[in-house]
């Protein structure tokens, strides 16, 4: 193959990657209920991808294929530590006083869901990337530690990219991750959306952790690109899936209002040659009026609730930069009174 179509399949595997690494390692969390196993069977599906890919081409549901590929794997691998299990127990059971226990009983210690439930595979549901969230903010973690392991394996964002959101060396980062899915598994986290009462107390570091996976994608750590639209995207999708599941959250209703507001930008945002256009000199007309309305009708919605918080705030400003149809019509007084 040559260098430049090699490249182009490089590419294309790392748009796939951005897009679907956290929606199909959230599918597979509830699936095997294991974050490490579905962790690691992600990305051994991406190796076998970017061998495959370039031979056979690229899949009609690229995430679908992740997703079974992984799964399959996963289960080879339980199948496989099943068996090495069983021999391990049989060559005990050799040296051990006898019992009254069946010798064929699986050994409950192993922890590992049934095969034959795994085989029942079904597919992406909409809210499992927001039940994994709720897991990653578990209480029992600091909250730096909440948002490091969802934007690990929510965002798609490697480790490098976070340690930079940290200001903290990878090293210490990368550990940080590691002792976070150890106290999940200690503390036998619950893969689900929490129930009412303990909602509050994780919300928020799940909307610190929408804010960053859309401030990685507004304006990107690396890359060429000033922007990853792929994760503002998907940021927007979740603030929408968190406000629609706690619509009496004014801060979850003021981040949604928020990104639209930001998302509404966008295309105004970088010159031909991909540079950055300052606010100020952006040509408003190509401002998608649909989500500022959108973006209003929220933040009007937040002040009729009078209990402001920091994204509803920011929420406002936002909106009053949307109100001006030129920067010098800007409400710079109403600004001010805000911040």
């Amino acid at each position: 193959m040559s260098g430049p179509r090699r490249a182009e399949h490089a590419d294309d595997l790392a748009a796939v990657y951005r897009r679907e690494v956290g929606r199909c390692t959230a599918t597979l969390v509830r699936i095997l209920g294991d974050l490490d196993l579905a962790e690691d069977a992600v990305a051994e599906a991406f190796a076998v991808a970017a061998e495959q890919w370039p031979v056979r081409g690229m899949p009609p549901n690229p995430g679908g294929w992740i997703t079974t590929t992984a799964r399959n794997r996963a289960i080879d691998r339980l199948r496989r530590e099943a068996t090495r299990d069983a021999r391990h127990e049989a060559a005990h059971r050799l040296h051990a006083p006898p019992t009254d226990a069946d010798p064929m009983d699986p050994d409950p210690s192993t922890g590992h869901p049934d095969l034959d439930d795994l085989d029942g595979f079904v597919d992406v549901v909409a809210d499992d990337q927001l039940r994994l969230m709720f897991l990653c903010c578990h209480p029992a973690l600091a909250p730096d530690a909440q948002v490091a392991l969802t934007l690990r394996l929510l965002g798609g964002l490697d480790t490098p990219e976070i340690a930079r959101a940290f200001l903290v060396p990878e090293a210490t980062l990368a550990q940080r991750i590691v002792r976070a899915k150890r106290k999940l598994r200690a503390n036998h986290a619950s893969y689900r959306i929490p129930r009412p009462a303990e909602l509050p107390g994780r919300l928020a570091a799940v909307l610190a952790a929408i804010s960053l996976i859309y401030t990685e994608g507004h304006t990107a750590t690396t890359g060429e690109s000033l922007d990853r639209p792929d994760l503002c995207t998907e940021a927007v999708r979740l603030a929408r899936v968190l406000a629609e599941l706690m619509p009496d959250e004014p801060e979850a209703v003021g981040l949604l209002a928020l990104l639209l507001l930001t998302d509404a930008r966008r295309a105004a945002r970088t010159a031909a040659d991909g540079s950055m256009v300052r606010l100020a000199d952006q040509d408003r007309s190509r401002w998608d009026r649909a989500l500022i309305a959108e973006g209003h009708d929220l933040v009007r919605a937040c002040l009729r609730r009078d209990q402001p918080g920091p994204f509803q705030v920011q929420a406002a400003i936002a909106a009053v930069h949307a109100d001006a149809t030129r920067a010098e019509d800007t409400d710079w007084d109403q600004i001010v009174r805000l911040y």
